[in-house]
């Protein structure tokens, strides 16, 4: 196991390369192998502003900002106040799916009435991106999925800024930068392919087959990787451990929140960033009020770490990384 993210501030950053623009901006790996992962204790709208800036990768064109807007009675969500700074900075879109599972956001109509009570209308346009249909990207890693499923308005943008909230989940064990990008990312049908691991590609009945635990794990690791592969370069990662209940945003009525907040972390590289929020808390001395040890079970039980291991072993990342605090 990886040192805890609090003894391994390093203020070194990763190598340069020149971009698009003919500009200077960070890689996701340096010379020793190592994915850098930026660091913030402070969860504010100006710290989140300038975590993406030390990313050096500006996000250009039309940009997508992949959230969860929070399934209706759930509370922890990322808050519209906190990410509106940076959706300004970088005239973004929130973007979503509909969701594959009995509750308030199956249908566009019930969906965008939970996102408007959300708040998240007041601050910016947000797109559901399989209102109109979906297409298939390819995967690299068909052990399970062929390819994933994902809503025609993916077209739509030339650049993403994955913006995970990171914590427990239900069936995957946590969520985090992988699951955004996977689940997320994924049409209503896209998420019954991940979720069956490649058995159906539809809705109806998607609980009537469930594949083994590593079969859906390893099939986010390969949804995740098709739509890295995407957008090649004009995608980056960033994830606030607030709000580090054992379940996702998705459930409407999650278990109470036992832990601390601990800050913000991003990186080029969403196995690192993923692998670095993992050992925060796994490497957190919890105390009482302050306790680690619901999240850790949760991600123990659900074997949830496993994504992290398959996205690596696909070569979507690496989870050795250096963590650069910009405090």
């Amino acid at each position: 196991m990886m040192a805890a993210v609090a003894m391994c501030l390093t203020a070194c950053g990763g190598n340069k390369a020149t971009n698009n623009n003919g500009n200077e901006e960070n890689v996701a790996v340096n010379n020793e192998g190592k994915a850098t992962v930026y660091f913030t204790k402070d969860i504010t709208p100006e710290s989140l502003v300038k975590i993406y800036k030390a990313l050096n990768r500006p996000a250009t064109g039309r940009v997508a900002v992949k959230i969860s807007t929070g399934e209706a009675g759930n509370p922890n969500y990322l808050q519209p106040a906190l990410i509106k700074n940076l959706i300004d900075e970088v005239k973004g879109t929130i973007v979503e799916c509909n969701t594959a599972y009995e509750g308030k956001r199956t249908t566009v109509e019930e969906h965008m009435k939970v996102i408007k009570e959300h708040g998240f209308l007041d601050i910016a346009n947000v797109d559901i991106m399989d209102a109109e249909g979906e297409f298939q990207i390819p995967v690299k890693d068909t052990t399970h999925i062929k390819y994933d499923i994902v809503g025609t308005h993916l077209k739509n943008y030339d650049f993403m800024i994955n913006l995970a909230h990171f914590k427990g989940h239900p069936m995957g064990g946590l969520g985090g930068v992988l699951k955004n990008q996977s689940i997320g990312v994924a049409s209503a049908n896209g998420k019954a392919n991940i979720h069956t691991a490649g058995y159906q590609q539809v809705v109806e009945g998607l609980w009537d087959h469930v594949e083994d635990q590593d079969g859906f794990l390893e099939s986010m690791a390969a949804a995740a990787q098709g739509v890295a592969d995407y957008f090649g370069d004009k995608i980056l990662y960033i994830s606030v451990l607030n709000n580090m209940t054992v379940d996702c945003d998705c459930v409407a009525t999650p278990e109470p929140v036992y832990l601390k907040d601990m800050g913000i972390m991003a990186s080029l590289d969403p196995v690192a960033l993923d692998q670095a929020c993992v050992d925060m808390v796994f490497n957190h001395a919890s105390s009482e009020g302050d306790d680690a040890k619901p999240l850790q079970e949760r991600i123990n039980r659900q074997h949830g770490t496993h994504t992290i291991d398959h996205a690596e072993k696909i070569g979507l990342g690496t989870k050795n990384y250096t963590v650069v605090s910009i405090d």
